[in-house]
This record gives C-alpha cells, sequence and structure tokens, in this order.
C-alpha cells in the first residue's frame, strides 16, 4: 500500500462472517458527532450487535456501541448507541435497499477504519447460515488444521 492510502483498522466483526456468508462487501463513510471519533480512536467500539437497515432513503447503522468519552462535559457527550447514518451514494443506497427488502438479505457492519484520517465502514451483504453450515465449516477448518500439522510432523521426521 502507498503512504495516500494509510489504513487502521480500529475493530473487525469476526462473527459476521461465523453468522452470515457474505455475499458482496460495500465501503461506506459514517457520520459522527465529535466525542464519537476520540473514543473510537481509543478503540472504544463495540460491533458485536450492530447491523444496518434503509430508513427514510438512507441506510441506517443500529446498535453500533460507541463509549462515552470520560473527559467531555455532560453537554458535549454523545448517546452510546443512537442510529448513525452511512455515507453512501444514491445509487448504492438504492440497491443495498432493494437487495435487503425484495431479497431478504442482511446488511451488517464487518470493520470501522480509519483511511486517510476518515472513518469508513466496510459493510457485507448477506444471508444468514444455517447450524448444519457453520457445523460444516467448522469441521472443514478444523480438517484443515489436522492435514497442515501432519504435514508438518511429516516434513520434520
Amino acid at each position: 500500500m502507498s503512504d495516500t492510502n494509510h489504513i487502521k483498522v480500529v475493530v473487525r466483526n469476526r462473527r459476521a462472517y461465523y453468522e452470515y456468508e457474505i455475499i458482496e462487501k460495500f465501503e461506506a463513510g459514517i457520520a459522527l458527532h465529535g466525542t464519537e471519533v476520540k473514543s473510537i480512536r481509543a478503540g472504544k467500539v463495540n460491533l458485536g450487535d450492530a447491523f444496518a437497515r434503509p430508513r427514510q432513503g438512507s441506510i441506517f447503522l443500529l446498535n453500533l456501541h460507541i463509549s462515552p468519552w470520560e473527559t467531555a462535559n455532560d453537554y458535549d457527550q454523545h448517546e452510546p448507541t443512537r442510529p448513525r447514518r452511512l455515507l453512501l451514494h444514491k445509487k448504492e443506497i438504492k440497491k443495498l435497499s432493494h437487495e435487503i427488502e425484495a431479497k431478504g438479505y442482511s446488511l451488517m457492519p464487518l470493520s470501522l477504519y480509519f483511511k486517510d484520517g476518515k472513518l469508513k465502514v466496510e459493510l457485507g451483504m448477506g444471508k444468514g447460515k444455517k447450524v448444519r453450515d457453520k457445523r460444516q465449516n467448522t469441521m472443514k477448518r478444523e480438517s484443515n488444521r489436522e492435514m497442515e500439522r501432519a504435514q508438518k510432523a511429516q516434513r520434520q521426521n
């Protein structure tokens, strides 16, 4: 990566990859208040229960928990789980809204990161995995680990 495209990941939502089959990814900006950015830079953010939904011709990120900034007074504080508007192009908003409403896909944040000093959200559009799909993925991962261990042990002998 070049210096002009510097990316610093703040938090990843690894559970989203386990719970959902990600079909497509999008990058979006996010509208924040002043103390929210400071809290995010300090790593006081939780993506665990967050999801995105279309509302009033925009896409909003719901249940994203950003802890209040300790040193700010009560007037400047933000509500930790308020709905936050995502900054997307109109074409992207229309496409996402259609996919969510017509096909029943879910839209969830995969990661929060700073790109050139601006906070970005990586959104994943996907459908929920069934329990058996999760089990199959776990079994596949375990079998791959066992094969790698066996190959490593064979190389050492």
